[in-house]
């Protein structure tokens, strides 16, 4: 619905190009906390028809808000030559970035941990060096209160503010020189 594929293209050197691009695939129906898989087909159609216009270049990564839940959509799709940066540089590491238990400010909601965002890479002329989850803690001062009912009570409950919903991630990358090519 109104969902987008921002593409910027890197010039990095002797005509050598990287190709990054973000998105925020369709969002399960009802949002969190509840969550379905409704729009599955939808997350589907957008991940292939991504992958497929940067699979064209050497160089190319994908990530952004995937919305993508491995056990209810199955495997995020990945062709070859294509890699998921967090399991590749953090295997067995959860790389949960929507968290109900590690973000405070989502405290209330019903327990949710999912993998939502991602970097997925081809690479040629470049190699993943490390990734990181960042904006896993409280902005210190801020906070806020939010309603919750409870037996037909509202009460006010403070909560920390944390700079988004989702923690975000950070990907580097390293040209390969000649050598390595």
């Amino acid at each position: 619905m109104g969902r987008e594929l921002c593409v910027a293209d890197i010039q990095t050197g002797e005509e050598m190009n990287l190709v990054v691009a973000t998105t925020h695939l369709e969002s399960p129906c009802p949002a969190p906390p509840k969550w379905d898989q409704m729009y599955r087909k939808e997350r589907l159609t957008q991940a292939n028809k991504s992958l497929e216009i940067l699979g064209r270049n050497r160089n190319a990564i994908l990530c952004g808000d995937m919305n993508w839940d491995d056990k209810g959509d199955g495997p995020f799709p990945m062709p070859d030559g294509w890699i998921d940066a967090w399991v590749e540089l953090r295997p067995g590491e959860d790389g949960w970035t929507y968290d109900t238990k590690a973000n405070g400010m989502l405290s209330g909601n019903r327990k949710m941990q999912r993998r939502l965002d991602r970097f997925v890479c081809k690479l040629e002329d470049f190699k993943i060096d490390s990734i990181e989850m960042i904006g896993t803690e409280a902005i210190p001062g801020v906070s806020y209160f939010k309603e919750k009912k409870v037996r037909k009570e509202t009460h006010k409950i403070k909560l920390p503010v944390f700079p988004s919903d989702h923690f975000g991630l950070i990907l580097t990358v390293t040209q390969l020189d000649d050598d390595n090519l």
